[in-house]
């Protein structure tokens, strides 16, 4: 994992406030976040051999995000002196929706000279919460290698394209791939239409998050749908990340992207039930990511 490290500061309220409106909030908590800690905790919780290469700071919130990534090859996550660590402020209602806002802090400093030979690799996952820059040359940096990328492209930023040829997998939620594309996205043959764009300029596969609708895998020859389990809304935080460190480890486990689809789908559906990111990720044991009996099946369409 090539990514953010944060420290979120997480507000739980009956509702979002208006602007300029003062609400009294039910409950507070300080949790490690940041999408590439969320990701690389997820993979490594299912079981996965996972390195995390990012920046924290010299601060309370760098050794809180470092003391929460357990079981993680930290060799890569250096700290910089004189920056503060990255936070989210998040605001959640009672039905689990969020607001979040983003300081890249110390995310923002990581280079490509951070990034180590990606030799012999399984897999590398990005996302676009570290520079744009430092994205496409560790893209580039794993093709020559001969590793497949997961690209998160969230939060969702204009990208060339061009740079991105090559990725095994790009990963947006809907608002996000409307964004990337210019391109409607409300319905099952928009999410298509708008996917094969990103396919014709290169990229391998478009995996959809859909939140409560599951997910939509797209290639240029088949559409794969895999419906979410109904759950109890607690807290949506983090849920995006779940899925993408799900299917990361599933993929490189069994070799099956329908397989991983669906284990991830399943994965991110339960981790909206618990209160946080990181905090909301089940083990392996606890999971049982390929137990036949618990998996959707993805639906062709």
């Amino acid at each position: 994992m090539i990514g953010s490290v944060n420290t979120d500061l997480v507000v739980f309220t009956e509702r979002m406030a208006e602007a300029g409106e003062t609400l009294a909030a039910q409950d507070f908590a300080l949790l490690p976040g940041g999408k590439g800690a969320n990701q690389a905790v997820a993979a490594c919780r299912l079981g996965g051999d996972v390195a995390l290469v990012g920046r924290v700071g010299d601060d309370a919130f760098g050794a809180l995000a470092r003391a929460a990534l357990v079981g993680i090859d930290l060799g890569g996550l250096r700290t910089t002196p004189g920056v503060p660590s990255g936070v989210a402020s998040i605001v959640v209602d009672r039905s689990g929706e969020n607001r979040i806002l983003v300081v890249g802090g110390a995310n923002l400093c990581v280079e490509v000279a951070d990034i180590p030979d990606l030799t012999g690799a399984a897999l590398v996952v990005l996302q676009l919460e570290i520079p744009v820059e430092t994205v496409y040359n560790a893209i580039g940096m794993a093709l020559a290698a001969g590793v497949r990328v997961v690209l998160n492209p969230a939060p969702a930023v204009a990208l060339d394209m061009a740079r991105l040829r090559g990725v095994s997998y790009l990963v947006p939620n809907r608002l996000e791939l409307g964004l990337l594309t210019g391109r409607p996205t409300r319905t099952s043959d928009e999410i298509v239409a708008a996917s094969r764009r990103l396919l014709r300029a290169g990229i391998g596969a478009v995996i959809v998050t859909l939140g409560a609708d599951g997910a939509m895998l797209v290639t240029m020859h088949r559409v794969a749908h895999v419906e979410a389990p109904v759950m109890q809304v607690v807290d949506t935080t983090g849920a995006g990340d779940a899925f993408i460190g799900c299917f990361a480890q599933s993929l490189v486990e069994t070799g099956d992207e329908d397989a991983a689809l669906a284990c991830a789908v399943r994965y991110a559906s339960m981790s909206v039930a618990v209160r946080g990111a990181q905090a909301s990720y089940s083990t392996r044991a606890a999971f049982q990511p390929h137990n036949p009996d618990t998996g959707a099946n993805p639906k062709s369409l």
